[in-house]
């Protein structure tokens, strides 16, 4: 069974939430929804590179939060839930210089008032760049 509020989501029904936002500045792109995780991909390119023209830290971490919202965002009652970021670490394992990495997130604890999400970033052979860990407070809309 699937962890979604919707049952029936698609990445069509929430792709809007990117417009206008650092995802969209960075190139952040959702390309998968499944039973309990999210896949997005990000570009390596002159918008995410640090000065050596290694994929910043900050660009990965801007990534894993990015899911890690999202993710949470779609578990929760929008009507009733906001989620807002809490914490975020990461650990960064390998350079990438170019192309594409894609990120997978998924749920280590849905609670009511918080939720633990781990996001693994990987390079276009598949190899682990990064791996975070955000944790989302769920808030009552006021």
């Amino acid at each position: 069974m699937a962890i979604w509020f919707n049952n029936n989501i698609c990445i069509d029904d929430f792709v809007h939430w990117s417009r206008n936002t650092l995802g969209e500045h960075l190139g952040m792109k959702f390309i998968e929804i499944g039973d309990h995780y999210l896949k997005a991909t990000m570009p390596v390119d002159h918008r995410t590179h640090q000065p050596h023209g290694l994929l910043h830290g900050g660009a990965s971490v801007a990534l894993a939060e990015t899911v890690g919202s999202v993710g949470a965002a779609l578990v929760i009652d929008p009507e009733k839930f906001i989620c807002v970021g809490l914490d975020i670490n990461a650990n960064h394992v390998r350079s990438v210089k170019s192309g594409v990495v894609t990120a997978i997130g998924h749920p280590l604890h849905i609670g009511a008032t918080t939720h633990v999400w781990e996001v693994k970033i990987y390079n276009g052979r598949d190899r682990l760049v990064c791996v975070s860990r955000l944790t989302v407070a769920i808030l009552k809309k006021k």
